[in-house]
């Protein structure tokens, strides 16, 4: 019967300690002392086997019942030292209930988004509808059917991201949505614009990034000319930028537009002088682009006898960092508020 009497006075010991505590500090020792490996009843339990084979059912329960008076006592004692120091920080901290809250940030769209939505309003103006087509792509609609068969060495402008999966991949512009777009409307004449992410395997740098969006171009009819095309993105680029900013069109070579071109804006940043950004050349591309090639009408579901048409590749960030004087494409997707909330 020590053993129970030991226990007994080891309980009253703990608690007697226990109105003592007045901090944490002090609290976490006591715990240590009386609730710890050495604690007295944590040695009685391991003592147990030494007793007698009677007694050590009574030795056992009331090793429990100890135990637990103690970590109901810590339990409590610890919840009223933290109900006293919030009483009194209550009472050292004024309070002052009356202030108003703070008012949440509010968001807005991304200038990006922004200026996508401009160009849909343009485009929407001339009869164009938008037209949404997946990032994920097959090599087909991606190179074969816009002219660029597996051994044409154009593909070496477009290197990309592949999949686990044989002939799928991440676009790499937004042109495969042409042929998904003619497939699906043939022999209907179309115009579309197809927008989207893009991705491509190259070094990032102030002007391109491995994923970037476009907007895609697309025209098709009877009787379509390249006077139409050209006099098509000449009053998109005045509505964008505004009359004051020069355009030019240069000849240039896609595999699937037959002539192709590339469209050009004066520089904002020093008006057509040269600079780090245009690369001392004064101009800046916005889109590629050219007269549908017939084999790509062809495999869109259209007679290039009948039909023509025209496409371009536009991109909105090279838009946006024109019209609003952007130096460095890399801040549209680093998530700095402080940018974001420029526009």
């Amino acid at each position: 019967m020590d053993e129970l009497q030991s226990l007994e006075q080891a309980q009253a010991a703990a608690l007697a300690a226990l109105e003592a505590v007045n901090d944490e500090a002090a609290l976490e020792a006591w715990r240590i002392a009386h609730l710890g490996r050495s604690a007295p009843v944590m040695l009685a339990f391991s003592r147990l086997g030494q007793a007698p084979k009677e007694l050590r059912p009574q030795i056992g329960q009331a090793a429990n019942r100890v135990k637990q008076a103690l970590e109901e006592a810590f339990a409590a004692r610890a919840q009223a030292l933290k109900e006293a120091a919030l009483q009194r920080s209550l009472t050292a901290e004024r309070l002052d209930v009356t202030l108003p809250g703070r008012r949440p940030a509010q968001g807005s769209l991304h200038i990006e988004t922004q200026t996508l939505r401009e160009m849909y309003r343009i485009f929407g103006e001339m009869g164009f509808q938008v037209f949404r087509a997946p990032d994920v792509e097959t090599d087909e609609n991606n190179f074969t059917a816009l002219n660029i068969p597996p051994y044409h060495p154009a593909r070496d402008m477009w290197d990309t991201f592949y999949t686990t999966n044989p002939g799928v991949l991440l676009r790499t512009h937004t042109s495969p949505g042409q042929i998904r777009a003619m497939r699906q409307f043939a022999p209907q004449p179309i115009r579309v614009v197809l927008p989207g992410m893009c991705y491509r395997y190259e070094q990032a740098s102030s002007r391109k990034d491995i994923q970037f969006t476009q907007v895609e171009l697309l025209a098709v009819g009877y009787h379509i000319t390249f006077g139409d095309f050209k006099g098509t993105l000449r009053d998109f680029a005045q509505r964008i930028f505004g009359e004051s900013l020069r355009t030019r069109l240069r000849p240039s070579y896609f595999p699937f537009t037959e002539p192709s071109a590339e469209m050009d804006v004066e520089c904002v940043i020093c008006r057509g002088k040269g600079c780090a950004l245009c690369k001392g050349s004064g101009w800046l591309e916005i889109m590629g682009c050219g007269m549908v090639h017939p084999t790509v009408l062809q495999n869109g579901g259209y007679d290039p006898a009948k039909f023509s048409g025209f496409a371009a590749g536009i991109g909105p960030g090279r838009v946006a960092m024109l019209r609003h004087a952007i130096e460095d494409l890399r801040a549209f997707y680093i998530n700095d508020v402080r940018f974001l909330e420029q526009f």
